[in-house]
């Protein structure tokens, strides 16, 4: 329920904080806006310099004369910002838990999270209702945020969301009909106070559900099944190994029921991607649509830029984009996804990790692993002699280091490990760059 006697202030000027001010507004709200950076370096200043009250280059006291803040999922928990509001008494909620407080009562809410796999898996779900004829939107940390669609207003069926675990943090009420926890890796450990507070934040997603609701569980993940026992939803497992899931995989199928899938038939490549469609049709069990319609629908659904996108061949040569790929649990599904080993291209702005977690991986999978970025020197320390190696710091170089050491039939596979901030403005930035790089090889190639 909305209250527009309300004063929100808005912390960040991003996707999700501009398009809640703006929903703010079209309530009959009042919303202040501030941003630590500085007017110039916003897109939109102007404009919303005309709509909204706003602050650049810092933030002042103005944020603590507001009611409660909606704050950016870029914006650490423990910013002095945040303490200062915290002292003050301030209510703190994220777009994702304002979004769920205004959303009207007839759209039902599905929520994905987890380390790895959360856009492919929403992205599958929204496209499976679509070929239902459902009436839905695809929002959250994939697309436009969760705000920026009439989501007050009735008639929207299915509100498919990508969560991230910042955007987890602050929520005090959400509580998604069909929340689904793909897996739970090390990540972002820069962030948070170690991997247990990563876990609790992932956990969130079910922390509000009740019982008419459903949780849908990777039961081969130990870091989940070991904090799933005081969960109030329904439970929905998911397996490669256990025949007994709802969802499992019985050699070359995935089977729920009677229903069976041919893993030949996914347009997605991995197992981690078997994983995923596991995920995304239980989702459709907990909402009651048929599963043989959801199964025929899986298979025109296509992959996403920057996930193991094939990019082309250069002499004989295939380049694949993982770009998403910023830590080193994605990596290992890159690395298990080919019938043989790849050249690996890895590195950027380190996020904390150990990479000595993927080093039984790399020694089965890679022919040889070219590390660049800044990470570069932490990856050599992690490797030096268990794995073939080349330290190149020039990203184009790198992957030409590839190509000119490749044999036909060989694969290259960016799949860097790493955030993308070293070098590069985001991983579609980077990934973009490195089918930019591709394209010019292939055209010296043929020119040659």
């Amino acid at each position: 329920m909305f209250d527009a006697s309300l004063k929100y202030g808005i912390l960040g000027m991003a996707r999700s904080g501009i398009a809640a001010a703006y929903k703010i507004r079209e309530l009959g709200g009042n919303a202040f806006l501030s941003d630590l950076q500085s007017r110039d370096k916003i897109a939109s200043a102007d404009q919303l310099c005309q709509d909204f009250d706003c602050e650049f280059g810092g933030h002042t006291d103005k944020l603590l004369e507001c009611d409660t803040w909606i704050v950016s999922p870029g914006i650490p928990l423990n910013a002095p910002i945040i303490q200062k509001g915290k002292a003050a008494g301030i209510k703190m909620i994220s777009e994702i838990e304002f979004g769920w407080q205004i959303k009207a009562e007839d759209s039902v809410v599905i929520a994905v999270t987890g380390s790895n796999g959360k856009s492919t898996t929403a992205s599958l779900i929204y496209h499976i209702l679509c070929e239902s004829g459902k009436k839905c939107i695809l929002a959250g940390n994939i697309g436009d945020a969760f705000c920026g669609f009439p989501i007050h207003q009735p008639g929207i069926e299915y509100i498919v969301l990508e969560i991230s675990s910042f955007q987890l943090d602050l929520i005090q009420s959400f509580a998604p009909h069909v929340a689904i926890l793909l897996n739970i890796s090390p990540d972002h450990l820069n962030r948070y106070n170690g991997f247990a507070d990563y876990c609790a934040s992932k956990m969130n997603i079910f922390r509000y559900q009740s019982p008419q609701d459903f949780a849908i569980l990777h039961l081969d993940s130990p870091e989940i099944t070991r904090r799933d026992g005081n969960l109030k939803a329904w439970k929905l497992y998911f397996s490669l190994n256990a025949i007994n899931a709802p969802a499992h995989l019985d050699g070359k199928f995935i089977v729920m029921g009677d229903n069976r899938l041919s893993i030949y038939d996914l347009p997605i490549m991995g197992p981690h991607n078997q994983l995923n469609t596991m995920a995304a049709l239980l989702c459709m069990q907990a909402l009651e649509q048929d599963i043989s319609s959801s199964m025929k629908a899986v298979k025109s659904f296509r992959s996403l830029p920057h996930r193991l996108e094939y990019v082309d061949s250069v002499n004989g040569v295939s380049f694949y984009n993982d770009s998403k790929a910023t830590n080193t649990d994605s990596v290992r599904s890159a690395l298990t996804s080919f019938d043989k080993p790849i050249r690996i291209i890895l590195g950027g702005s380190d996020k904390g990790e150990d990479y000595s977690e993927i080093t039984d991986d790399l020694q089965q999978h890679a022919i040889r692993a070219y590390i660049t970025g800044d990470s570069r020197y932490k990856m050599q320390q992690a490797w030096l002699g268990k794995v073939p190696l080349a330290l190149v710091e020039d990203f184009e170089e790198c992957i030409r280091l590839a190509l000119e050491e490749s044999t036909m039939g060989d694969s290259i596979v960016l799949s860097p490990a790493c955030a993308s901030f070293d070098k590069f403005r985001n991983f579609e930035h980077r990934g973009n760059t490195f089918k930019e790089i591709v394209r010019k090889l292939k055209s010296e190639k043929e020119q040659a």
